[in-house]
């Protein structure tokens, strides 16, 4: 009877504690979006410089055998012909220019309440004095 009621006692517990993890997440943001999207852009980059410096040290590693080998008097085997190290070059974030109409370019954002122009100068709305 005791091992039932504990038994019954976890699986509660277990039903209990599992819920929230079955609950929906809520769809990502465009932000969200757009900073996983620039993540997987470094990271694509990230691999590629990765790839470049091992094949950069395989390379090395190769070289520094058939040196040691002639050294010491033994016949090295020929370098086996592979293609040449890739440069992935320095990493270039894509900077992203919202569309115009997101930029404002058509309407203030706001309700006017005066006109758009003005009497003052530019260097008197700069704080400079009048020429």
């Amino acid at each position: 009877m005791r091992q039932a009621t504990l038994a019954l006692t976890f699986a509660a517990w277990l039903a209990a504690s599992s819920a929230p993890a079955l609950a929906k997440l809520p769809a990502p943001s465009d932000d969200a979006k757009a900073k996983a999207a620039a993540a997987a852009v470094k990271t694509a980059w990230a691999d590629k410089v990765g790839a470049y410096q091992l094949c950069r040290a395989m390379d090395h590693a190769a070289e520094a055998y058939r040196t040691t080998s002639k050294a010491a008097g033994k016949d090295a085997p020929p370098a086996v012909e592979t293609p040449a190290c890739a440069d992935p070059g320095s990493f270039v974030a894509a900077v992203a220019t919202p569309p115009l109409e997101a930029s404002g370019a058509h309407s203030p954002a706001t309700m006017a309440v005066s006109p758009p122009g003005s009497k003052a100068t530019a260097a008197e709305l700069q704080g400079q004095p009048k020429k």
